[in-house]
């Protein structure tokens, strides 16, 4: 059975997170201190990111779909609020599976922490910012 979801919130959020990193990896915000720390070149030909931008629209929408399936699963079972269970499950998901796994590769490819703690913030704030779309317009017939 698949939970209820709203896929309209559903590609919002994957738009968002790339918004969010775009705003998140621009040289002004945290872009040129990234780079620095992952050894990327921001000089590169645009040209060069399409694939990586297509992967990310990808698995962003696998995430915002993922978060908003959860979500009506964790609102099913503790009932209340919807924005409240979207916005709880983001940051249990995230603590549970998306930093752990960075801390955990990061640390056996010994990358620098601050990059890691870079990283992980991002994907928090990303998490959040569909959470609140995802919880803001739940799926029809379950709020």
């Amino acid at each position: 059975m698949i939970p209820e979801i709203n896929y309209w919130t559903v590609i919002l959020a994957t738009l968002s997170s790339m918004v969010v990193g775009s705003i998140w990896y621009a040289p002004k915000v945290f872009g040129t201190r990234w780079s620095r720390l992952a050894g990327v070149d921001m000089d590169r030909p645009a040209s060069t990111a399409t694939v990586a931008i297509v992967v990310t629209l990808f698995v962003s929408f696998a995430t915002a779909w993922v978060l908003a399936g959860a979500t009506t699963i964790a609102w099913h079972f503790y009932e209340g609020s919807y924005l409240w269970a979207a916005v709880v499950t983001s940051v249990l998901l995230w603590a549970g599976l998306t930093a752990a796994r960075f801390i955990t590769h990061d640390a056996f490819e010994g990358r620098p922490s601050s990059l890691t703690v870079l990283n992980i913030a991002h994907e928090l704030v990303t998490l959040l910012v569909m959470a609140v779309i995802v919880g803001v317009w739940p799926p029809a017939g379950t709020v």
